[in-house]
Parts: C-alpha cells; sequence; structure tokens
C-alpha cells in the first residue's frame, strides 16, 4: 500500500479506528475524519505516525454536503489523490419499532447513508484518477432483521444496496465492496454480558475482533479490480444461524 492514500471516515475510534490503523501498517498514508471525537482522533493520530506514514485528521460531518466537500478537497490539495475510500462513520441505536421517532429514523439513515453517497460522490474525480477503491462499512443488521433496530437494519440494507449500485455506477474506474460485520467484542463492559451470549449463538464459538473487520477491509483495498459489488459477512457464520 506505499504510495497510497487512504480516507477513513470515522476514523478516530473503534472499528475505524482499527481499519486506519491496518491500513497505515500495510504502509498507506492515512486521513481519519471525525465529528465529535476530537480527543480520540488526536490518540489516532499518534498511533498512526508511529508506523512511519504521513497521516491528517479532518473534521467533518458526513450528513452535511459542504463539509464533506471540504474535508475532500483538503485531503486532495494536501496529498493529491485519494486512492482508498472507507465509509466507516456511521450510526448505531437500539430502539422499540413503536417508540422510533421519525427524528430518530432521519438521522439514522442521514449518518449511514446520505453520509457514504455524500462522501462517495465527491471523492469520485479523484478515485477516478487513481483507479481507487471504495469499501463501506455496511453490518450484519443489513442481511438480518433485528427487531429493536429497524431504522438501523434499513439503514445498512440501503448502504448495501447502494454498494452495488455504486460498483456498476463507477465501473471501470472504481472498484466498490461493503464489509458487514457480525458481533464485534470490543471490550466495552456494557456489553459484556450480551456478547458473552452471542458467542454461543455463532457457529464458530466466539466474537469478532476489530483486527477481523480491519483485515477484511484491507482485503477489499488490496484485492484485484474485478472484485467488486460484493458485501462480505464478517461474522463467524451467524447469518446463517
Amino acid at each position: 500500500m506505499a504510495g497510497k492514500l487512504a480516507l477513513v471516515t470515522g476514523g478516530a475510534r473503534r472499528l475505524g479506528h482499527a481499519t486506519a490503523l491496518a491500513l497505515a501498517n500495510a504502509g498507506a498514508d492515512v486521513v481519519i475524519t471525525y465529528r465529535k471525537s476530537d480527543h480520540e482522533a488526536r490518540r489516532t493520530v499518534v498511533a498512526l505516525q508511529a508506523t512511519g506514514v504521513r497521516v491528517a485528521a479532518l473534521a467533518c460531518d458526513i450528513t452535511d454536503e459542504l463539509s464533506v466537500r471540504r474535508m475532500v478537497a483538503a485531503t486532495v490539495k494536501q496529498f493529491g489523490q485519494i486512492d482508498i475510500l472507507v465509509n466507516n462513520a456511521a450510526n448505531y441505536e437500539t430502539a422499540a419499532f413503536a417508540k422510533i421517532s421519525l427524528a430518530q429514523w432521519d438521522a439514522m439513515f442521514a449518518s449511514n447513508v446520505r453520509g457514504p453517497f455524500l462522501v462517495s460522490r465527491e471523492a469520485r474525480e479523484a478515485l477516478e484518477k487513481s483507479r481507487g477503491k471504495i469499501v463501506n462499512m455496511g453490518s450484519l443488521g443489513g442481511i438480518r432483521p433485528w427487531a429493536d433496530h429497524a431504522h438501523y437494519c434499513s439503514s445498512k440494507a440501503a448502504l448495501h444496496m447502494l454498494t452495488r449500485v455504486m460498483a456498476k455506477a463507477l465501473a471501470p474506474r472504481i472498484a466498490v465492496n461493503a464489509v458487514a460485520p457480525g458481533m464485534i467484542d470490543l471490550g466495552e463492559k456494557a456489553a459484556a454480558a450480551f456478547m458473552r451470549k452471542m458467542a454461543k449463538k455463532t457457529p464458530m464459538l466466539k466474537n469478532g475482533k476489530a483486527s477481523d473487520i480491519a483485515n477484511a477491509v484491507l482485503f477489499f483495498a488490496q484485492a484485484s479490480h474485478f472484485v467488486t459489488g460484493q458485501v462480505l459477512a464478517v461474522d463467524g457464520g451467524l447469518e446463517w444461524v
């Protein structure tokens, strides 16, 4: 990945942090975006710089067209190119179907669908020049229905379809794929009991790690351009249970 520039939205923490670090360890220069996680962004920049690559962190609200346009322009101005775009920034929320407000529904689709669309659209010209790759961060929730996540599941299903549409619309210059994480244990104490329960239901009898998702993104980033329009579930087989 040496000489490549990877743009990772929401790269300051959680799966975005792990993905950005994997790309940097593979030799890519990395730009991460953040909205409110400025402290985590600074820590991530330090970790990325330790790999020896060029790094930048840019504030961006991916749901805002002007903010996205400025962020992409700043990336191209500083680095001259975009080779890999990882649309990672997203929201997750649990809510009973009858209690989901219109504001909650719209906010979920704004972050999980409109955001990746806007960033991809604005980065298209740079990605076409580099014959680049787009990797969207989907979800097992976009493949299987979860009763208390109607807005989240629907938004991720829409992102999976957007992935396939973009794979056609942006061909042959840009390859577009998605990674759909299953149950990923990020070490959060509040989720410990739930994670233990889900591990027992997963065919591999364990939950995933952030590195499992980062490695899947890295696979698509390094894959042949002939690989496009795919949604890869990284879930230990949970999709089929």
